[in-house]
């Protein structure tokens, strides 16, 4: 059996998460990630049938029973964990009553699983009815991204289409649109099933005055919709206060759009 330190999905892991702290993204044990894995992939580095400890979810997920997923640790330094995976990263599996987390790597300090893992499992399932081949849930903390529900209504045609007009890359990548929600408490059931109620129709969705939840197919997309988002907003800021005297319209949206065979919220123009 293989080290499952060098196992891919521990690796590309562990490199996401030095990375986001380094860009200041999931400051002290702020954010968390979720990456739903392949049962065949994880036999190569684990036996199965060796369950470490069980974990209450807090949450039914039938949908996800027998479904492996690697997981940030509660209360775990983003910064840690490329030298010290095995404290900082869990690899659990969804037991067949649902609601149990078996664990089978990981968390070995006596850890739990991240307090968002409700979250996690019901956008999961979620975003899976919309893209089958989704695999990863991603939340973190941008400043800019923060700062912008701090300012902008908390609206999702406006503040859509404000971070489309800060630059033209922003429709390509996210053309269905930023979720938004107001502040809630978070870990709770309540904000988990309103953030997979909004990714039922986004990739991403704003927490007001929190961060963001961003999902995609592996790591690569699901930060990448979470920094596009951030220096779209960025761009805000920088030009705020200033006289803007040059703009994307939504005629210059409509071309993009036309250009990249997009499928884009069309009710977030004016036109």
């Amino acid at each position: 059996m293989k080290d499952i330190l060098t196992a891919p999905f521990v690796t590309e892991m562990t490199r996401m998460m030095s990375n986001m702290y380094r860009l200041g993204y999931d400051e002290r044990n702020g954010g968390n990630i979720s990456v739903l894995l392949d049962a065949d992939d994880v036999a190569k580095y684990l036996n199965l049938d060796d369950v470490q400890d069980t974990i209450h979810t807090g949450f039914e997920a039938p949908e996800l029973v027998g479904r492996i997923f690697i997981v940030t640790g509660s209360g775990k330094y983003f910064k840690n964990a490329e030298t010290d995976p095995e404290n900082n990263l869990g690899i659990i599996r969804i037991a067949g009553d649902g609601t149990t987390a078996e664990l089978l790597w990981g968390l070995a300090d006596g850890g739990r699983p991240t307090s968002e893992l409700p979250a996690h499992l019901m956008s999961h399932i979620v975003r899976m009815k919309a893209d089958p081949q989704n695999r990863v849930i991603m939340h973190c903390h941008p400043d800019r991204t923060l700062a912008l529900t701090h300012v902008l209504p908390l609206d999702e045609k406006t503040i859509t289409r404000t971070l489309w007009g800060m630059m033209t890359e922003s429709i390509v990548v996210f053309p269905d649109g930023v979720g938004v929600l107001p502040w809630m408490v978070c870990g709770t059931n309540e904000i988990g099933r309103a953030t997979a109620e909004k990714m039922k129709q986004y990739r991403i969705v704003l927490w007001a005055i929190h961060g963001i939840y961003g999902s995609g197919r592996d790591l690569d997309e699901a930060f990448g919709l979470i920094e596009t988002v951030e220096k779209a907003a960025i761009q805000y800021f920088l030009t705020a206060g200033l006289p803007r005297v040059n703009f994307i319209t939504d005629e210059n949206l409509v071309d993009l759009a036309k250009a990249f065979k997009l499928d884009y919220r069309k009710d977030f123009l004016d036109l």
